[in-house]
């Protein structure tokens, strides 16, 4: 009756670890896909070569509006006015409602980091004059920039926040499938305790 009811306790555990495994594997199957390949992109950054391109915009702010770039802000760090940040979208296709700009006396600058490259926005607050610079440095950089959260957004942080606590349940259900089944499997610790030992050692002898 006790081995019945072990067992019992073991196939539900099993079907358990499995159900949450499979599950967990699933939803980070892209996410771990991606920080792999992203993995060895970073870590051999030297032998890809890019050449950024960078495309360069300029424009005049409308006379009626100019008036809203002479007004002071209430500090040196502010948004566009609205009527700027519609003006902007029509002419450069880029939403900049957000963004708070630097104000001095003579110009308005916004800085526009984005994953894969760079932009900025400059206006100048006395004539008009705007100048805009964007800056893409390519695919790679684009997914290294996914890999570290770079200038990415409140979604994708949020997605990194989920993908990490699938992965972590993906690699715990996976530690006690391997502890469920290491009667059969006589490698398993001994392999367990390498992965654990081999980052270690590196770490503690190389890396300084």
């Amino acid at each position: 009756m006790l081995d019945s009811d072990k067992q019992k306790r073991r196939t539900f555990w099993l079907k358990q670890f499995y159900l949450w495994h499979w599950t967990s594997s699933a939803i980070c199957l892209i996410g771990m896909l991606l920080f792999a390949a992203t993995g060895l992109t970073l870590n051999n950054a030297t032998w890809i070569k890019s050449t950024p391109a960078v495309i360069k915009q300029t424009a005049d702010v409308p006379e009626l509006l100019r008036p809203e770039l002479q007004k002071d802000p209430p500090s040196e760090t502010f948004p566009l006015p609205a009527a700027i940040t519609d003006w902007v979208a029509e002419v450069l296709s880029i939403d900049v409602t957000r963004i708070h700009g630097e104000w001095s006396d003579d110009e308005i600058y916004l800085s526009l980091p984005r994953p894969g490259g760079d932009a900025w926005l400059v206006i100048d607050r006395e004539n008009g004059e705007l100048t805009y610079e964007r800056t893409d440095r390519g695919w790679v950089s684009y997914f290294n920039d996914l890999h570290k959260g770079r200038h990415t957004g409140l979604a994708w942080s949020w997605f990194l926040d989920v993908f990490s606590i699938a992965t972590l349940i993906f690699s715990m259900t996976g530690l006690c499938l391997l502890y469920m089944h290491t009667g059969n499997r006589p490698a398993t610790w001994p392999l367990v305790t390498l992965g654990v030992i081999m980052p270690l050692v590196l770490a503690i002898l190389f890396i300084h």
